[in-house]
């Protein structure tokens, strides 16, 4: 789908927006819906050449990723929500966050070259192929963060040791609930099994008991 600039700078350029689902038929409401909130990039007045929007039904919801192709940079996003429109929606806030990023470093650059200059004159270049690079690096950096801090599997920051108390379930219910701990280790007094007493996200309590 491709769509004309509303920047004045580019009224004379057109993109293309392509939206691709992956174990999910893409309607023409989601397509249009995702081609609206890319359009209004343009805000930032950043040349876009393209981007490109996959949806996927996860067992976790649903996944949005946008590759942004803009100013010589390829920006990329994903979110994942309990509703497609919802994910398409923090996808794009994370690329408009990341261009704000964009444009304060580019604005940071012009004024240190600016303040660098003997002559009092102000005199504003282009980008470097180098700054350019520079930039788009820091932004993968970023990206391979968000993604690592998401799916990095868990780890064990500390460990403790705790007597074995012989209980009854009525006791070791009551222990459990007054303490707000997520679970209790302690050995049954009626079996002299061990057992585990934990608490459940409906509010009430489970038993696991090992077997010899």
């Amino acid at each position: 789908m491709s769509r004309k600039s509303k920047a004045a700078e580019f009224e004379n350029e057109v993109y293309t927006i392509d939206v691709i689902g992956r174990n999910v038929a893409v309607t023409d409401s989601l397509k249009n819906y995702a081609n609206e909130k890319i359009t209004k990039l343009e805000k930032f007045n950043v040349k876009i050449f393209s981007a490109l929007v996959s949806l996927e039904v996860q067992k976790i919801g649903f996944r949005v990723d946008i590759s942004l192709q803009a100013n010589h940079l390829k920006i990329n996003s994903h979110a994942i929500a309990e509703d497609m429109y919802i994910a398409i929606d923090k996808a794009v806030h994370k690329l408009e966050a990341q261009l704000v990023r964009y444009k304060d470093r580019i604005h940071d650059y012009q004024t240190k070259d600016i303040s660098s200059m003997e002559m009092e004159v102000n005199i504003l270049r282009a980008r470097t192929k180098n700054e350019l690079e520079e930039i788009n690096d820091e932004i993968e950096f970023e990206n391979r963060q968000e993604l690592e801090k998401e799916y990095h599997p868990h780890k064990i920051v500390n460990k403790k040791t705790t007597p074995l108390k012989t209980l009854t379930d009525k006791e070791a219910l009551m222990k459990l609930d007054l303490s707000g701990d997520v679970f209790l280790i302690y050995r049954c007094e009626e079996t002299q099994q061990i057992r585990v007493m934990y608490r459940r996200n409906d509010g009430d309590f489970g038993v696991i008991e090992t077997r010899s």
